[in-house]
C-alpha cells in the first residue's frame, strides 16, 4: 500500500507579520525642501515610539507620508507589508488640535461626525436617532475606551483642553486601527493633563496590542512608557532606545548644532548651543 501522507497540503508555517510601519531608503520632499532623505527604519508590532525634533523637522510630514497624503519622492513606506495610501483603515490618526470646535456638537456627535473616514459630517439621520445600531456601538465603544462617556452628552465648547483631547483620540480610534498617529496630543496641555493623556494612550496601546506613533516636543513625559524614540531632523531619522538615541553625539548630528543631554532627578534635559 502507497502511504499518502507525504503527499497531503500541509500549510506552511506562519511567517512573522510585517510591521506596522517601515521605510526603506524613504525619501520626503515638501516643495523642493527634504524632509527625510534615504531614510531607513522598522516600527515593531505594538511599540509605543516617541517622534521627537526641533520645529520643522518633519515630524507631521512624516506621519501625512505614512498616511499617503504627502508623497515618497524616492524609497517606499510600506504599513503592515503594503504600500502606503489614502483611506488605509489600519491607521487611526489625530492630527493636531489648534483649538477649533464645533461648539453646536455634543461628544457623541462630534465623533460620530468621524465615523466614515472618507468625509466628515452626521450621517443624515443621525439627529433623529435612526443611524444604524452599528454606528452607535462604535460611538459608544470608543468613548468608553477612552474613559469619555460621561462626555457623551455635554457640548464640545464647554469641555476643557484635555477632555476635547479625549474625544479627539476616540475618533482615531473608530474602525478598530492597528495603527495610532498622534500629531502633538499634549499641545497646550498642563502637566497633570500631560500625564493623563499619556497613561491613556499607553493602556490602549496595550489593551488593543496596537502601535503607537507619539509626536511631542518634549520626551520628558513619555519617559518610562515609550519603547522607543524616533528623532527627526535635518532631513535624517534615527529610531532606538531612549539611551542610545537620547545622547549628545546622535542629537548633535541630527540638529546640527551641538546638543548637550543632561539627565537630572528622572527627566532628560536637551541643551542645543545657540
Amino acid at each position: 500500500m502507497t502511504g499518502t501522507c507525504c503527499d497531503a497540503t500541509v500549510p506552511a508555517p506562519a511567517g512573522p507579520a510585517a510591521p506596522p510601519v517601515r521605510l526603506d531608503r524613504a525619501t520626503i520632499r515638501i516643495g523642493g525642501r527634504t524632509i527625510l532623505s534615504d531614510a531607513s527604519l522598522t516600527v515593531s508590532e505594538g511599540a509605543f515610539v516617541g517622534v521627537l525634533g526641533p520645529n520643522g523637522a518633519g515630524k507631521t510630514s512624516l506621519m501625512r507620508a505614512i498616511l499617503g497624503i504627502v508623497p515618497v519622492a524616492a524609497g517606499h513606506i510600506s504599513v503592515f507589508g503594503r504600500p502606503v495610501g489614502r483611506g488605509n483603515h489600519d491607521i487611526g490618526y489625530m492630527p493636531q488640535f489648534h483649538g477649533r470646535v464645533v461648539p453646536r456638537l455634543d461628544g457623541r456627535s462630534f465623533i460620530a461626525a468621524a465615523l466614515h473616514g472618507e468625509r466628515w459630517g452626521l450621517p443624515c439621520d443621525w439627529r433623529w436617532g435612526r443611524h444604524r445600531r452599528h454606528d452607535a456601538a462604535e460611538v459608544d465603544r470608543v468613548l468608553a475606551l477612552v474613559r469619555a462617556t460621561h462626555l457623551a452628552e455635554r457640548p464640545i465648547h464647554q469641555l476643557s483642553g484635555g477632555e476635547r483631547q479625549r474625544l479627539l483620540l476616540a475618533q482615531a480610534l473608530l474602525g478598530r486601527p492597528r495603527l495610532l498617529l498622534l500629531d502633538e496630543p499634549l499641545a497646550s496641555l498642563d502637566p497633570h493633563r500631560q500625564r493623563e493623556v499619556v497613561a491613556l494612550v499607553n493602556d490602549i496601546r496595550r489593551q488593543l496590542g496596537i502601535a503607537v506613533l507619539f509626536s511631542t516636543h518634549d520626551l520628558n513625559p513619555l519617559l518610562g512608557v515609550m519603547d522607543e524614540v524616533l528623532y527627526v531632523g535635518r532631513g535624517a531619522a534615527r529610531l532606538g532606545p531612549v539611551d542610545e538615541v537620547a545622547t549628545g553625539p546622535v542629537l548633535s548630528a541630527l540638529y546640527g548644532t551641538p546638543v548637550e543631554v543632561i539627565r537630572a532627578g528622572g527627566r532628560i534635559f536637551v541643551v542645543a548651543d545657540t
